[in-house]
């Protein structure tokens, strides 16, 4: 069985490149040998990650990412099971948020500004499909 388990985080300190490449080298490293896809949007002060896979195989990240001390605040914005996979070409992809058109994060949000905290899993998961769509990834990660 597939799920999708999409979640928000803070850094636990200040973001930085080696912080941020370490998550991504992990993730990268990690993930495919579980067969886990997913995408990691990352902006100045907040994480969103949405993940999917086997049931167990998301269920057992998503709890190291609770337990992880980079990440504090992590809460689950929607989890579900799926019948296929939307990020299934991305071992983890990275989008930078700064570099989104702002009228983008308006479509979805009431400001202009990322708040997957204040507005509903779906919302951010559609922004997330756009972000995919529009070819708003830096990298793929494969």
């Amino acid at each position: 069985m597939l799920v999708r388990c999409l979640y928000a985080s803070r850094p636990a300190e200040a973001m930085s490149g080696p912080l941020l490449d370490a998550i991504l080298d992990q993730c990268r490293r990690n993930n495919p040998r579980q067969g886990v896809t997913g995408l990691l949007c990352v902006a100045d002060d907040l994480f969103i990650q949405v993940l999917e896979g086997g049931r167990d195989e998301v269920c057992e990240i998503f709890n190291a990412i609770v337990r992880d001390d980079r990440h504090k605040n992590v809460r689950l914005l929607s989890y579900e099971e799926i019948t296929e996979r939307r990020f299934g070409n991305w071992t983890m992809g990275h989008v930078s948020i700064s570099r989104v058109n702002p009228s983008l994060l308006l479509k979805y949000f009431k400001r202009v500004e990322l708040d997957p905290f204040d507005g509903p899993g779906q919302a951010t998961l559609a922004l997330l499909g756009e972000l995919v769509a529009t070819a708003s990834i830096i990298t793929r990660g494969d």
